[in-house]
């Protein structure tokens, strides 16, 4: 097995979407293929409910599929096709707009008017970015968790690991979706198909992700559990780090733990035509998208 080195990390940015939404973008609108075949990752995450409720009103997506995991609060939906529903906390949406939707997401938070989700961009390839729209509406009592010896609590959302197969299926990119906590001072490992690109978002504690034999930056140690663990060179709340090869990530968690996902799909490897919520494969594919905007043909009938 050979641990995965990281190759880069990087905090999330404060950005201002939809109706204006504050939120934290840890990648997106830049270059599509160093995270192929994801193209952008959101953390929304807001305890003033001035910052979110004004939400994400009517918008179109094609040729892509949106990935939207609640981790508190709520977030009502509805479509052009006549679907309409409420994410709860812990529930999973995979929306796969194809050929075309239009549709809304209103977040409404908690009791103590509190926010906090994840939506993640994944590509559709050519052969797919016309396939028919579709919801996968996963509440989060039907997601598996598996919890370790250790205290290691993984959630499976898609994909398959530790003898579990998260719920949500049928996606173009195959990937794997984990949300996975790591009690304080201990060093995991977790295995990642090699031919998959992967990163990992830092949510909650501090955890490195360097191989413990590579480490980098100058160490500041700390008894944590019977354990010495490194503090200084942690990656930690809002952090996206991403990996090079390898059959494996590793993690030291924090004095704190480290709650982050690991995420993972099989490059498309396909030219791309990007702007705004609609990404197609030529320029050619895009004009004609925001055309039929304008003329009213972009939602495609059912066949």
């Amino acid at each position: 097995m050979s641990i995965r080195p990281v190759s880069h990390e990087a905090r999330a940015v404060p950005t201002l979407e939809g109706a204006g939404v504050h939120l934290h973008r840890a990648f997106g609108f830049q270059n599509p293929e160093q995270m192929d075949p994801f193209l952008l990752f959101d953390d929304f995450r807001n305890e003033r409910p001035e910052d979110f409720l004004r939400g994400f009103p009517w918008h179109p997506h094609r040729g892509i599929e949106t990935i939207t995991y609640v981790l508190s609060g709520t977030v009502e939906h509805g479509d052009s096709l006549g679907n309409a529903g409420t994410l709860g906390a812990g529930d999973v949406q995979w929306m796969t707009a194809g050929s075309g939707i239009m549709h809304q997401e209103m977040p409404k938070g908690n009791e103590r008017g509190q926010m906090h989700g994840f939506q993640l961009w994944a590509n559709l390839p050519s052969k797919l970015k016309m396939t028919a729209p579709r919801y996968q509406d996963i509440k989060g009592t039907d997601i598996p968790e598996v919890i370790d010896d250790d205290g290691t609590r993984v959630k499976v959302i898609t994909g398959n690991f530790w003898g579990q197969t998260g719920p949500v299926d049928g996606i173009a990119a195959d990937p794997q979706y984990l949300d996975i906590f790591v009690p304080a001072g201990l060093r995991k490992r977790f295995r990642i198909d090699t031919y998959r690109r992967a990163f990992a978002y830092v949510f909650q504690g501090a955890g490195n992700f360097r191989d413990a034999s590579q480490p980098r930056g100058v160490l500041l140690e700390k008894e944590v559990m019977g354990r010495e663990v490194n503090i200084r060179d942690m990656s930690g709340d809002r952090t996206l780090v991403q990996f090079g090869t390898g059959d494996e990530v590793t993690v030291q968690a924090g004095p704190e733990g480290v709650r982050f996902l690991l995420i993972s799909g099989a490059p498309i490897q396909e030219p791309v035509a990007w702007h705004g919520p609609i990404v197609m494969n030529t320029r050619d594919e895009l004009a004609r998208a925001f055309n039929e905007l304008r003329n009213g043909t972009f939602i495609k009938p059912a066949h």
